[in-house]
């Protein structure tokens, strides 16, 4: 018996993730979804197991990760703090006993000049460090983020970004999930570093495809990045907020999410979800 565990299980990411566990044929009662509050979780009613754990709270991920065989460390979302979050993690997962991390980081973590690229380097030296067994899972975008946004860009007729004619290898959050599972619930990935993308899409053509699936034109307007920062800033956005959305864009422009790889779909073993697919779903 193999025991399964997934942080941040209430989340987009890491409740895709239990799902996906469940449909490769995990038992539910060897599945363990780790949340902060399980009021959000309800997967109990499946026989999936609800613990409840903080990235912050040491005390509280050494009781959530016992027994636990593979973990699947979902990388926080509290920019600033992650690196000594996930370092709490790999602590109890070490003294767990937990035989495999694996853990969700970003496109070339190691190179990449994204702005949030450090705290994912540094959580992967922490893994290198711990001396336990681990697969890198170096997720590039989601898809969603873009879809999350699709009433904006429809009521504009336009996406509006400083990302030049940089491409973003995007993929569905639910194949990305599904990656994970597989390498929960395989073989021989313990050391393998997984660069995991779909096919590189401009903005331009994410627009295309918005006005194809929806029916309703959506041009892609390129401005400057101090242009865009004026811009959300208008909105209401704070200047540090709002610098930090232009720095991404401007991370884009550079290359940093433009990859060629076929890691995600061998690892699937079939076709990656078409972005006009998730476009379709959202809308």
């Amino acid at each position: 018996m193999t025991t399964y565990a997934v942080t941040g299980a209430t989340g987009h990411l890491g409740a895709l993730a239990i799902e996906a566990l469940l449909e490769k044929g995990a038992p539910a009662g060897d599945v363990i979804a780790v949340v902060r509050d399980p009021a959000k979780a309800a997967l109990a009613a499946r026989g999936v197991q609800v613990r409840t754990a903080d990235y912050a709270q040491p005390e509280t991920l050494r009781s959530a990760l016992a027994g636990v065989d593979r973990l699947l460390l979902v990388s926080g979302n509290e920019v600033g703090k992650r690196t000594e979050q996930h370092g709490n993690v790999i602590d109890a997962a070490k003294e767990a006993g937990v035989g495999l991390i694996a853990y969700t980081g970003i496109t070339r973590a190691d190179t990449t000049g994204s702005p949030l690229a450090p705290e994912h380097k540094a959580t992967e030296e922490l893994l290198a460090a711990s001396g336990v067994p681990h697969t890198l899972l170096r997720n590039n975008w989601y898809v969603e983020n873009y879809t999350a946004q699709l009433a904006d860009y429809l009521s504009r007729g336009a996406i509006v970004a400083a990302a030049g004619e940089g491409r973003v290898a995007g993929a569905a959050r639910r194949d990305y999930a599904e990656a994970a599972a597989v390498v929960l619930t395989g073989e021989n990935h313990a050391g393998r570093t997984y660069e995991l993308a779909g096919t590189p899409f401009t903005f331009k053509e994410l627009a295309g495809t918005i006005t194809e699936v929806s029916g309703r034109e959506v041009e892609y307007r390129p401005v400057s990045p101090a242009e865009l920062t004026g811009i959300l800033t208008g909105a209401g956005l704070d200047e540090g907020t709002a610098g930090f959305v232009v720095a991404l864009d401007e991370s884009i422009a550079r290359g940093d999410l433009d990859i060629e790889s076929t890691d995600l779909p061998e690892l699937l073993g079939r076709p990656l979800t078409p972005v006009a697919d998730v476009v379709r779903a959202a809308l």
